[in-house]
């Protein structure tokens, strides 16, 4: 069977709430971080992903009051990024009660972080998230939660990733966010099969079957989702269920 797959809730947090958009923008409340984080490691969730959404665009710190909040109601693991630029910030995150760090925009902006994060704390510590949009020349990859483009091609860069040492990948794709018309299994695909390590598929779930497919067809590791657990339109209990009796190795 293999691994058993993931399934992983996604809080991004502004502001000291949940907030859950469309595309990275049109966003609205989904609840208090600390309640759902809770609720979601009752319900069967295997790790929590905690995104500070603003943190890199404003440049501040991420909120480590509220790390230290929901990593007290948790008996999963627990990654948080937003704002993370030094390894004085991952030590920070860690100390709150994060057990993985996700670092975006900072790592595009200075790849050595990559590195330095993964030879002090261990390559299981450090998950490089990857926001990639499909342009017409191609997926790049953009900075400052979806708001820059670079020059960086996802697969390129994805690939720089693993050899700097990182953990695990998390690959947004910024034109299925949101939008629940399933994942971007052909992106997924083409990365899960180049690289060693796991792949963790975001943005796009809206039913059960594309939790199926993005672990079918996508290869993915984990699949990570937002606003169809925020608002209970899939119980995750429900949803693993279904995936296993789909064939598909998760925990129950």
């Amino acid at each position: 069977m293999g691994l058993a797959k993931r399934i992983i809730p996604c809080l991004d947090v502004k502001d000291g709430e949940t907030v859950k958009g469309i595309n990275f923008v049109q966003l609205r409340s989904a609840g208090d971080p600390v309640e759902l984080g809770k609720a979601y490691s009752e319900a069967g969730a295997d790790e929590l992903v905690f995104l500070d959404i603003t943190a890199s665009f404003e440049g501040r710190k991420t909120f480590t009051e509220m790390v230290t909040k929901v990593a007290q109601q948790l008996n999963i693991p627990f990654t948080v990024g937003g704002g993370i630029n030094e390894l004085a910030d991952v030590e920070r995150m860690l100390y709150a009660g994060a057990d993985k760090v996700s670092i975006n925009s900072a790592a595009l902006r200075n790849p050595h972080l990559i590195e330095e994060v993964a030879n002090r704390f261990g390559s299981q510590v450090c998950v490089v998230a990857i926001d990639a949009r499909l342009d017409a020349d191609g997926w790049h990859c953009y900075l400052k939660g979806g708001r820059e483009r670079t020059e960086r091609g996802l697969f390129e860069w994805a690939h720089e990733v693993q050899e700097r040492g990182a953990g695990e990948i998390l690959f947004t794709s910024m034109n299925h966010d949101g939008v629940k018309n399933g994942y971007a299994n052909e992106a997924l695909a083409q990365l899960a099969d180049n690289l060693d390590i796991p792949i963790i598929a975001s943005g796009g779930a809206g039913k059960k079957e594309h939790f199926r497919d993005v672990f079918q067809q996508g290869h993915a590791d984990a699949a990570l989702a937002a606003s169809v657990f925020h608002f209970g339109e899939i119980p995750i209990p429900e949803l693993k269920q279904y995936l296993t009796q789909e064939g598909i190795n998760v925990r129950l």
